[in-house]
């Protein structure tokens, strides 16, 4: 069964966690040039922890496991444990307040946003006949309705094809979600173009939140802003739902800045077994990401960037 109520442990939000991490991987931006396996003991902090201000007590490692990946751990939380570490990455970990109520989060947005939403859900509709198509997916039932659909869409998506981080396709998946769906922990939104849907967005329930889990649109679509005309659309349900939060998740990006109403601080940390072989892994990852930021700050400089676009031509 699925534990639907808060806990370290994430069960369908991409990737895994609490369980293996497989490498040490050397990337810019969703690119990975490279990587170093490791056997990694993969713990997430859900939404209620990380503003609760909580360090995840650490399981112990087999002798084979090389150490643990913690991802969403708040800036207040210390861990103590032994050996080497490394912070991976830290951001601002975005949220909605749903319990604030819709008419105080739409006056939370900047007049752009407001009228932005407006207009691109204006566009749609007249693309539709004159009316959006939204569908809701909350039950057992519902779930197996909108699994295929909702894959029909994932299948033409960047998150698929570059990233992997579609919604999944296998039988285990969809089970999970049946399970989650009888628990009251899984919702789903499917947005149609005449009689196909051409984005989706679903998301598991963890604890007091909602998490945004998996979401894509077909790129063929693109100019109607599918994406955000669904994301709008799923926020105002959820205000009237039960749950408190809606959960952006790791990571930053500016439709989650200008959708959300607060934050917390996170960081992702490696902590690894302090042997000569990690010791060198960890070496040059950190040499490898101080270059990639030299990088990007030296690609600011006009001149630079003058002489890019020259050499691209």
């Amino acid at each position: 069964m699925v534990d639907a109520g808060r806990g370290t442990r994430r069960v369908s939000a991409p990737p895994a966690s609490g369980g293996a991490a497989g490498a040490l991987s050397f990337r810019i931006g969703a690119r990975t040039l490279a990587s170093i396996p490791r056997d990694l003991v993969r713990i997430g902090l859900s939404l209620d922890e990380a503003l609760a201000g909580h360090a995840p007590v650490l399981p112990a490692l087999a002798a084979h496991q090389d150490g643990w990946f913690v991802t969403s751990l708040p800036d207040a939380a210390v861990i103590a444990a032994p050996g080497i570490g490394h912070v991976r990455q830290r951001y601002r970990r975005y949220y909605v307040d749903l319990t604030a109520g819709e008419a105080a989060w739409r006056a939370c947005l900047s007049g752009q946003a407001r009228s932005g939403m407006k207009r691109k859900a204006k566009k749609l509709a007249a693309a539709n006949g004159g009316a959006l198509d939204i569908r809701r997916y909350r039950t057992p039932a519902d779930m197996a309705a909108f699994h295929p659909l909702a894959r029909a869409v994932a299948a033409t998506t960047y998150q698929e094809r570059l990233l992997g981080s579609a919604l999944p396709g296998d039988a285990a998946f969809v089970e999970e979600m049946r399970e989650r769906a009888a628990v009251d922990a899984a919702r789903g939104w499917l947005l149609f173009l005449g009689d196909a849907p051409i984005a989706y967005l679903w998301g598991a329930g963890e604890g007091d939140s909602l998490r945004y889990d998996y979401v894509g649109h077909d790129p063929a679509f693109g100019e109607l802003s599918p994406g955000s005309v669904l994301m709008e659309a799923a926020l105002t349900d959820l205000f009237a739902d039960r749950f408190a939060r809606f959960d952006f998740t790791e990571g930053e990006g500016q439709h989650k800045r200008t959708l959300a109403t607060g934050s917390v601080a996170c960081r992702d940390v490696l902590l690894l077994r302090p042997t000569l072989a990690n010791r060198a892994a960890l070496a040059g990852l950190a040499g490898f990401e101080r270059a990639v930021t030299a990088a990007k700050r030296w690609a600011e400089v006009p001149a630079v960037a003058r002489a890019v676009k020259r050499v691209r031509r």
